[in-house]
């Protein structure tokens, strides 16, 4: 059931009539919308005035012809409504529709071309600033007169200030950028349409671009392009781009509801049709505050302009945003600062690149591992001079050597030849952050040479300071050194671009673990368990924290909760020791010895708490020998607290920072 009105009542001429459409479940949420235009003097019809006995459908067609506007009520209900489909159409075709969304939900397809207002956190209050926004748009399609200027551009007619700046050169600009949308864009700024939405960076996020091709299985296709551009953005210093996550805390949420979950202003979201020949990309750019579509264009071109597509989608959405805060040359320069590096023109090596990453991304284990190396091995065959798939081989073989045995040949080899995969990326593409955030992680996991990794980390993070990613790697690093401050810096940042992502609080709960603040580690472990029940070492942490607190039972508790057995079995060990269960404590050692057999660091960490110093540091000097990257965490582990001081551990530390 819809909003309808009553045809007996044709319009006077004196007020203009509305048409409200909205599903009828929705009631008490559309009631304030009717009340307020009725109080602004519109003669609004809906179908509370429908009196018994009427034609309900000659009178619903009639009041629907007739009315000056027609304000849609979109919502969980009504987009699957027919009726409100139905009259959300005409209302398009007359060219009088405002659209509004109840509760955050966006329009169905089809009617995404239109400015969205999200009137989901109004009260009702005739006073406030989502009341006004609506007056607005409604007197602006109803042809009523409205304070401040008249809108140009059916993109724009949501929030129109009462005064706007004159029309600058940075419009010229947003002109210049060779895409059909770039009128409308245009006419925005002319209107103040862009206004500031910080004196700083404007914030944002790349949403996952849909996948229409009708085959799942190319999915990465699609996925890949939103990264990509997600990619090029990040580099933008006048962009705050949030990073996108798979975590499942915002599976079949909203598009709206995952950017205010966020805390981002703006979406920039797609959707991509293609076979071996041909792609259509469609891509909207819209402000989350009102649902207002800043620009939007559909592109049909041949795959291989894949990468000059992804160059003008980028621009384009840098200008719209960026023209908002910066001046001209501010906007030129920062630009031009995310212009591509490292990548390639070569289509089949970039499918290869993308199914690649689709599978790093993914995460699974070994095997998806080396899948993803295959991938981007692959790619380099297209096109050795691809930086990028060299960067991502690096970091897929460390991966894989990280899974080896430490002290096996395997091990040492992939590490070597990570290194190397590393050091050519970088001898193609300097500035590509990826190239030294593989070479800085290959070096110290690989050789314990942090020292020598310090300089690429440092780099990674000049030439991509927004990337959640690049800083989260770069923030776990600086934690095993001494400026561990610095770390608890930037894992801050990496939370606030990357608030849904379940590794990033592990990182955090880790960082502060480091920093003996165990009340932190707690709250990060908790956030990153809430976001993702089965993520490994989450509850390892926590059970070291409660710890040292002084809470063994609550540790062992945790301990057991672990989900890598390896971590279980080394809490449960110090925790029973702590509660004075020797067997249990010996037992959970045992297994440990008996399952992992290179996990020297790990049996370390229990025979210092167990006040076994001897053995503690002979398996530290073994694992030293065995270049085990679990000794990074030796020099701020507050497991090995008990081993500060000793001779042995202070050369020990010397060596690993030497």
């Amino acid at each position: 059931m819809v909003g309808r009105i009553d045809a007996d009542e044709t319009r006077s001429g004196q007020r203009p009539s509305v048409f409200v459409s909205y599903s009828r479940v929705d009631l008490d949420r559309s009631r304030p919308v009717i009340t307020l235009l009725e109080a602004a003097g519109f003669d609004v019809w809906w179908d509370g005035r429908l009196e018994g006995g009427e034609n309900y459908l000659v009178t619903t067609e009639t009041a629907l012809e007739s009315a000056d506007c027609v304000v849609v009520l979109w919502s969980q209900q009504s987009v699957v409504s027919h009726w409100v489909r139905d009259e959300a159409q005409r209302g398009r075709e007359r060219g009088c529709l405002v659209p509004l969304s109840l509760d955050g939900t966006m329009a169905p397809l089809g009617f995404r071309q239109f400015q969205l207002l999200d009137i989901a956190g109004w009260s009702g209050d005739p006073a406030a600033q989502d009341a006004q926004r609506i007056l607005v748009a409604v007197r602006s399609k109803s042809g009523q007169s409205t304070p401040g200027p008249a809108p140009v551009s059916p993109l724009a007619v949501a929030a129109i200030p009462a005064s706007g700046p004159v029309l600058s050169r940075r419009a010229a600009l947003i002109g210049g950028t060779g895409l059909a949308g770039a009128a409308a864009i245009t006419a925005g700024w002319a209107i103040g349409l862009f206004t500031p939405a910080a004196a700083g960076a404007v914030s944002m996020v790349v949403l996952p671009f849909s996948n229409l091709t009708g085959d799942k299985s190319k999915a990465w296709f699609s996925d890949g392009l939103s990264n990509e551009l997600r990619a090029v953005l990040v580099r933008n210093p006048r962009l705050k781009v949030a990073a996108p996550t798979s975590s499942s805390a915002i599976a079949g949420e909203d598009e709206f509801a995952i950017g205010r979950k966020l805390g981002v202003d703006h979406i920039l979201r797609g959707s991509v049709q293609r076979d071996s020949e041909q792609m259509r990309v469609s891509a909207e750019l819209v402000e989350i505050n009102g649902g207002l579509v800043r620009w939007a264009e559909s592109y049909d071109r041949a795959v291989e302009d894949v990468f000059a597509l992804q160059s003008e989608i980028a621009e384009t959405v840098a200008t719209s945003l960026v023209a908002t805060v910066a001046s001209d040359d501010e906007l030129k320069t920062s630009i031009a600062a995310q212009r591509d590096v490292g990548g390639t023109e070569n289509i089949a090596a970039f499918e290869a690149f993308l199914r690649g990453h689709a599978l790093y991304d993914l995460s699974a284990g070994a095997a998806t591992d080396r899948a993803a190396l295959i991938q981007f091995e692959a790619a380099i065959a297209e096109d050795p001079n691809f930086a990028a798939a060299h960067a991502m081989r690096s970091t897929m073989l460390a991966a894989i050597a990280n899974n080896a045995a430490s002290d096996g040949e395997e091990s040492r080899k992939l590490f070597s030849d990570a290194i190397a995969a590393a050091e050519q990326s970088l001898a193609l593409e300097q500035r590509l952050a990826r190239g030294h955030l593989a070479l800085g992680f290959a070096l110290a996991n690989g050789q314990l040479k942090p020292g020598a990794a310090l300089p690429h980390y440092q780099a990674a993070e000049r030439l991509a300071p927004g990337d959640a990613d690049v800083l989260r790697a770069a923030a776990s690093f600086h934690a095993y050194g001494t400026d561990r401050a610095l770390a608890v810096r930037m894992i801050a940042q990496v939370l606030e671009l990357d608030p849904l992502n379940a590794r990033a609080f592990r990182t955090a709960g880790y960082i502060t673990l480091f920093a003996r603040d165990y009340a932190s580690v707690i709250k990060h472990m908790q956030g990153a368990l809430e976001l993702n029940p089965s993520i490994a070492s989450a509850q390892f942490a926590m059970a070291i924290a409660r710890l040292l607190q002084g809470d063994a039972a609550g540790a062992l508790v945790a301990a057991k909760a672990e989900q890598g057995k390896a971590y279980a079995l080394t809490a449960i060990a110090i925790a029973s020791h702590r509660l004075g269960d020797a067997a249990g404590s010996d037992a959970a050692l045992a297994s440990l010895v008996a399952e992992y057999a290179d996990s020297r660091y790990q049996r370390a960490q229990v025979h210092a708490q167990r006040g076994e110093a001897d053995k503690a540091l002979a398996l530290l000097e073994k694992a030293l020998s065995a270049t085990d990257p679990g000794l990074l965490w030796a020099p701020n582990d507050p497991l090995l607290d008990p081993l500060r001081g000793e001779r042995r551990f202070d050369e020990l530390l010397l060596q690993l920072t030497s």
